[in-house]
């Protein structure tokens, strides 16, 4: 066993939840646990799969399995199982963070076919590929941007890939309605108790959405609008509500983009696809929820 790889008491957790095998006859020459680790590497690293040690086999091998569990959901089911299973333990706080960080695209990660949908086996799988990949312009340079919800533990509960000019209030409304939410009750029987967001979700269309879901927010105002709301004087109305206490609990989502983006395929982005790195942020979310 290389460093990274799974020990026995994570991998007997990991192993309950993968799909069973369908077909009969010999088992598989190389066993799951070599190509998942495998996959991990990769994902831990950052290589290309070709440069992945051949003691974990085939790059072939472990690119394909890779690939097909992302286009049939696989990963985001175990990540929505190891979830279930943490809140079925009381593991989960549910109040939630909310965040947005930046990662950097190689020059590899250009190039993706604009045409998709032309090809013999169109991209995406069960998810809609985006147009424009999950890719953009911003003052970074070329990049994408993540938007997470996290707990109280700093484990992710939600992530959404964006092109990394894309704002950060209306790309994380989506976060809530994410499959990663749990499902042993069904999603809404474990509703997020309040939100803390930074500046940057600080407008009226934001706190409104979560008003409407009945969730306590906290929310810093920004400078200008509360000179704007000043300047109205009895017109303005009362500020919005600010606990401090409960802002300095925001650090969670810091911790855990700190935790994520240890994942070196994830700091900086190598796929072409969007769903494709939504897939190498699934494998590296859900290590992340097998050790904590």
């Amino acid at each position: 066993m290389a460093r990274g790889d799974l020990t026995d008491e994570p991998w007997a957790v990991l192993k309950a939840l993968l799909p069973k095998g369908m077909k009969a006859g010999r088992p598989p020459v190389r066993p799951r646990r070599q190509l998942i680790a495998g996959i991990r590497f990769r994902v831990r690293t950052g290589v290309p799969w070709r440069d992945v040690p051949v003691g974990y086999g085939p790059a072939g091998r472990i690119s394909d399995l890779f690939r097909r569990w992302q286009r049939d959901g696989t990963w985001h089911r175990v990540l929505t199982q190891l979830q279930s299973r943490a809140d079925a333990e009381g593991a989960i706080t549910w109040d939630r963070n909310v965040d947005s960080t930046v990662c950097r695209a190689h020059q590899h990660a250009a190039g993706a076919r604009k045409q998709g949908d032309l090809q013999k086996e169109p991209p995406g799988g069960v998810f809609t590929e985006p147009c424009d990949h999950g890719l953009g312009r911003s003052r970074g340079g070329f990049t994408t941007k993540l938007h997470l919800a996290v707990e109280q533990g700093q484990k992710p509960m939600s992530i959404v890939v964006t092109a990394g000019q894309r704002g950060d209030c209306r790309s994380s409304n989506p976060c809530w309605a994410s499959p990663y939410a749990p499902s042993r009750a069904g999603p809404a029987a474990h509703p997020p108790r309040s939100s803390t967001r930074g500046q940057a979700y600080s407008n009226g269309p934001c706190r409104e959405y979560l008003r409407r879901r009945g969730m306590r927010h906290t929310i810093p105002e920004k400078a200008d609008s509360q000179a704007a709301r000043l300047h109205k004087g009895s017109r303005g109305g009362r500020p919005p509500g600010f606990e401090e206490d409960r802002y300095k609990k925001r650090n969670t989502v810091e911790r855990a983009i700190n935790k994520l983006k240890q994942s070196r395929a994830v700091a900086t982005r190598y796929d072409k696809r969007g769903h494709v790195f939504l897939g190498t942020v699934t494998v590296a979310t859900a290590i992340i929820w097998l050790r904590s």
